[in-house]
């Protein structure tokens, strides 16, 4: 039985050519780089291309993991949450709940969406202890957060990469 054009089969696949398809970056792997000419973002270079001192403080680096513009709510929580995170450094599960119970935040969005999100960009590292109770022999494994330098070291390394890249370019034009 022959399969018809548009029922079964692309035209690329008749024809025996393979496309890719081009769905673009799924948001949840994916940070948010406004221009960085952008009234969103406070000056980090003069017009040399020299970083200026100043620092971002944890609202303007929580943007560019949720976007303030486009994911508002799932910004809120997390900022709120790390900067809870700042103030103690390590919370455990109870914290966390309070947390979440405090803010009127939805479970789901807090374990689905903002935590794996943190964790993933390197933020926040998660651990989890194996304790057995003595009792009941049951095993229960509660969770403990803490800051993570793995983001900041992540951003380091291909921004050190990108300016080597720059800088050999630019010495290969210069010494011929």
């Amino acid at each position: 039985m022959g399969q018809f054009l548009g029922e079964y089969l692309t035209d690329e696949e008749v024809q025996g050519k393979k496309s890719i398809a081009s769905r673009g970056v799924p948001s949840s792997e994916s940070l948010y780089f406004p221009p960085f000419n952008s009234e969103e973002l406070r000056s980090f270079q003069d017009k040399d291309e020299v970083a200026t001192r100043n620092l971002w403080n944890i609202d303007e680096v929580i943007n560019f993991v949720f976007s303030k513009k486009y994911q508002t709510k799932y910004y809120e929580i997390s900022l709120g949450f790390m900067k809870l995170l700042i103030e103690k450094i390590s919370v455990h599960g109870s914290d966390i709940a309070s947390f979440v119970s405090a803010n009127n935040i939805s479970k789901a969005t807090f374990y689905n969406r903002v935590l794996p999100r943190l964790r993933r960009v390197g933020m926040i590292k998660v651990e989890r202890d194996t304790i057995v109770a003595l009792e009941s022999k049951r095993k229960f494994r509660p969770m403990r957060i803490s800051l993570s330098k793995t983001f900041g070291n992540y951003l380091f390394k291909i921004a050190d990469s990108w300016l080597a890249i720059v800088d050999e370019a630019r010495s290969k034009k210069t010494n011929p």
